[in-house]
C-alpha cells in the first residue's frame, strides 16, 4: 500500500453547529462503505467521527462560530480521518482522554474513550494553525492488520 498514493480523498469544511455532526458522520460512514469496511466497521467509523466532530462543536470555539474540517483517505483497506479546528485546544491531552473526564457537567466525558475503542490508532494534539487535531486510522475488522498496527 503507497499511503502517498491514496485511492481516495475526502475533505469537509463546515461551520461549528450543531446540526453539522450529522453531516460529517454521515458523509463519513458513505465514504468508508466504498472499502472492505462490515456494516458494524461502519457505525464503529459513524460513532468515531460523531464524537471527534462533537467535541469540536461544543468546546473549540465557546461562545462564537469557528470552521471544523474532516479529511478522510482510503489507501487500500486503510481509512485515516482528520478533524481538525481552529479553536481554543485542549489544555491537558492525557486529562482530556481519560474516561469520564469532562468540562461541562451536561456530558459525559467518554468521546474520546469512544474514539480510541472504535480506531486502530488515535492521536490528538494541536492542529496546524492552533486548535486541535484528532487523527485517527481504521482498518476492516475482516482484513489482517499491517505490521506494527496496534489498537490505541
Amino acid at each position: 500500500m503507497d499511503l502517498d498514493r491514496p485511492d481516495n480523498m475526502m475533505r469537509l469544511e463546515f461551520l461549528n453547529l450543531p446540526a453539522n455532526v450529522g453531516v460529517a458522520r454521515n458523509a463519513v460512514a458513505t465514504f468508508a462503505a466504498q472499502a472492505e469496511f462490515t456494516l458494524s466497521d461502519v457505525e464503529e467509523i459513524r460513532l468515531a467521527v460523531s464524537e471527534a466532530v462533537t467535541n469540536a462543536v461544543v468546546h473549540a470555539y465557546p461562545g462564537r462560530r469557528g470552521w471544523v474540517r474532516v479529511n478522510a483517505r482510503l489507501s487500500g483497506s486503510l481509512l485515516e480521518l482528520t478533524v481538525d479546528d481552529d479553536g481554543q485546544g485542549i489544555a491537558d491531552v492525557a486529562l482530556a482522554r481519560q474516561a469520564s473526564y469532562t468540562t461541562d457537567p451536561e456530558r459525559m466525558g467518554l468521546g474520546f474513550s469512544f474514539m480510541e475503542a472504535f480506531s486502530d490508532r488515535l492521536e490528538v494534539g494541536p492542529g496546524p494553525a492552533g486548535g486541535t487535531r484528532v487523527f485517527m486510522v481504521k482498518q476492516p475488522a475482516a482484513v489482517p492488520r499491517e505490521e506494527g498496527s496496534s489498537s490505541a
